[in-house]
């Protein structure tokens, strides 16, 4: 490790250090010195118009695929990591938590004994993250220093800790969310949550309970009722919207054929007789007929989904407005709530990295490896997750009432120098048909496509495990897969087996190099099946994947029988 610290740094450190309990941050400033200005942060997807908070938040049926990346960094740095009162803005203002952070830090930072320093390499982890609870619920202020932003979004204490190269690399990195993608950085989230248009993170451990007044009671019995009224509104409404464009088709379809249909040429010699309709004229109208019938039958769920979003809509009206005048009703979001989800990001963060692996919470040169593209940014994320399901189109797929909805999850992005993403949720336990389920992305992973990976893998076992419910060990794909592994005799972790299997599916058998085991590749072609421009690519490939091709072809003509 490079030892060497900026001259400001590490005379800063040497002032602390002789005055031993006297923090080279002064906790009585809220900011930095006013000599000195404090970038503001930059326009986040919380103060934009509520036309992007529903482009980002609510779940849009209508779109097919990711937003195509145009730059992956900007050409204009962000001079945050520059500010010389960085620093002392990242830590000001949370009182006892950012001593006790500072005073580790100095001690981590200048200590030359390596059993010392991986004691305070202990300490710093547990006193990071209670700096974390104080800090989080400030996110939702749209006035805080872009610093605490920085700290929370990258982990980024001390800008010392960069090399010019890294500090140059995220200077580069967006701040804002410019794609409408759920795909949001941890300062972000706690945005969305402490202004309610997020709900916490579920928990298999019950929350403690309060000793409350009445008022609390009843906030907290609103607030539930309207989470599980959100999941009816929402499902109503895409469904809604849903049927609205297919009539729309079948609309556009009719219009386009009675245009052909009214086409009646001359007949040469006896004008101006014109021609009875043709054969493909009065095939026209046999076609209009069934889709009549199909308009009629979009018609009668269009009413029903109607009325289901009417009702839902007045319930959601009248909730909110009790929650608006319920004075309790703000406290419940931002104080024990976020405290709560704090630790569940924790939890997140823990699992990312492994027992095994460097749970130091704080960037660090020492520890940080990543090349710019391989680095979890936004940008990178949402590429990658492009990638996946142009090989996996179904993989933020779910099926309702014979309508294939895409519904891509929500994506955290934690800072740690864990290898695995992992899915936290499938979907909300009060909206399984269209709610967006919840993965986890560490940041500086070894391998970003691993890391994106594993997180998919993981949704698309405990979709498609929610989705068999009591006979997952027999039906659809965890039940194949289940009852394979159980017939290999192989023992450990269902799931990991599966995991490592999706991974090798993605990466090797899309490019045609077999390491899957025969049935593994069967089941994952039948219900995970890659694109049909693949499959045609990988039958001239090798024998193998011919006969997948022709087991689909068998399937398509049996179909029915």
């Amino acid at each position: 490790m490079d030892n060497e610290l900026d001259p400001a740094i590490a005379k800063l450190l040497a002032d602390a250090a002789a005055t031993q309990n006297t923090p080279d941050v002064d906790i009585s400033f809220p900011t930095a010195d006013p000599q000195v200005p404090v970038e503001q942060p930059e326009q986040t997807p919380a103060q934009d118009n509520d036309s992007e908070e529903k482009d980002t938040l609510k779940v849009d049926l209508t779109r097919k695929q990711f937003t195509p990346i145009e730059k992956f960094f900007s050409d204009q740095k962000n001079s945050v990591f520059s500010d010389p009162q960085y620093y002392k803005s990242a830590l000001s203002g949370e009182k006892e938590a950012s001593q006790k952070l500072h005073n580790i830090l100095s001690k981590y930072l200048t200590c030359t004994d390596s059993k010392d320093k991986t004691v305070y390499r202990q300490q710093i982890v547990n006193i990071y993250w209670e700096f974390l609870r104080s800090l989080a619920p400030k996110m939702s202020d749209y006035t805080i220093p872009l610093p605490k932003r920085m700290l929370m979004r990258f982990a980024v204490v001390l800008p010392t800790l960069f090399t010019p190269e890294q500090k140059d690399m995220f200077s580069s990195a967006f701040i804002e969310n410019t794609y409408e993608e759920p795909v949001f950085y941890l300062d972000e989230w706690f945005e969305w949550l402490g202004t309610g248009r997020l709900t916490l993170s579920a928990t298999d451990e019950a929350r403690p309970q309060k000793k409350t007044g009445t008022g609390s009671e009843e906030a907290k019995r609103l607030m539930q009722l309207q989470s599980k009224n959100m999941g009816k509104l929402q499902t109503s409404e895409n469904l809604l919207s849903a049927k609205e464009s297919e009539r729309t088709m079948i609309e556009t379809d009719i219009k386009m054929k009675l245009k052909s249909l009214f086409d009646h040429p001359s007949i040469p010699g006896l004008e101006p007789h014109t021609s009875p309709y043709s054969e493909s004229q009065k095939k026209i109208i046999t076609d209009i007929n069934e889709k009549l019938r199909q308009l009629l039958k979009v018609d009668r769920d269009l009413h029903s989904n109607l009325a289901d979003y009417k009702e839902a809509k007045e319930i959601g009206d009248n909730l909110k407005h009790k929650i608006a005048t319920n004075p309790d009703a703000a406290d419940i979001v931002n104080s024990a709530d976020i405290n709560t989800e704090v630790d569940t990001v924790r939890q997140m963060a823990k699992m990312t990295v492994g027992r095994q692996g460097n749970h130091f919470p704080i960037f660090t040169k020492e520890f940080f490896h990543c090349i710019p593209r391989q680095t979890g940014f936004r940008e990178n994320v949402i590429d990658m997750l492009a990638w996946v399901e142009s090989i996996d189109p179904g993989a933020f797929c779910r099926i309702h009432k014979n309508m294939l909805n895409r519904i891509v999850p929500y994506v955290v992005l934690v800072p740690t120098y864990g290898d695995t993403g992992f899915c936290w949720e499938p979907f909300d336990r009060y909206n399984r048909v269209t709610s967006r389920g919840r993965i986890v992305v560490p940041m500086y992973p070894k391998n970003l496509q691993i890391a994106v990976l594993t997180a998919v893998a993981d949704l698309r076992w405990q979709v498609a495990k929610e989705k068999a419910s009591y006979y997952w060990m027999e039906e659809g794909l965890t039940g194949q897969y289940y009852q394979w592994i159980d017939s290999q005799k192989l023992k450990g972790d269902l799931k990991e087996f599966f995991i490592n299997d999706y991974v090798l599916w993605m990466t090797k058998e899309s490019e045609g190099v077999q390491r899957l085991d025969k049935e593994v590749r069967g089941i994952f072609w039948r219900h995970m099946p890659f694109p049909q421009e693949l499959k045609d690519k990988l039958k001239t490939r090798s024998l193998v994947y011919q006969e997948l091709c022709q087991r689909d072809l068998n399937r398509s003509m049996s179909d029915g029988y």
